[in-house]
């Protein structure tokens, strides 16, 4: 006489703890909470209030992990998934859209930091940062005009 299967959760549905995402995602117990807050990922509560997760959350906490280290604001990723269902798992069509719109983002940071690095090429050597001579000058303080911080650093940020 065979084995009967016990009815229960299918393992593949099964919903995840808020530690089981955090060990499987490597990311921190408290970053988890704050992307939740930030309306990045998504969880329900069980009968305790303890958050579960869908699977599919690892694969969103991944687009957000792999975006975040080339660079991408957070705002630009909630952006980003607006566009998604709410609880869906990103897949490789969406991946595709999200990092083609990524990378027109990464390309102007970069022409900026390229611009940046040029512009500092001269100050570097000498350390002086002259008024005269620096390329970064403002002089009579023409940019306080457009308000606080580097104008000239990062005039169109992202």
């Amino acid at each position: 006489m065979g084995k009967t299967k016990v009815a229960g959760p299918d393992p593949i549905h099964r919903l995840l703890s808020v530690g089981e995402v955090a060990a499987r995602s490597g990311v921190a117990v408290s970053a988890l909470h704050f992307y939740e807050a930030k309306g990045l990922i998504q969880s329900t509560r069980n009968a305790g209030n303890q958050r579960r997760y869908a699977r599919g959350m690892l694969r969103r906490i991944a687009v957000i992990k792999a975006a975040q280290h080339v660079g991408i604001p957070l705002a630009s990723i909630h952006a980003a998934f607006e566009a998604l269902p709410a609880r869906r798992t990103p897949d490789a069509g969406d991946w595709k859209r999200l990092s083609a719109a990524w990378r027109a983002e990464l390309d102007g940071r970069i022409e900026r930091l390229v611009r940046l690095r040029d512009q500092l090429q001269d100050c570097i050597g000498c350390g002086c940062l002259s008024m005269a001579a620096c390329p970064l000058r403002n002089p009579h303080d023409r940019l306080a005009q457009q308000g606080s911080g580097p104008r000239l650093l990062d005039p169109d940020p992202a």
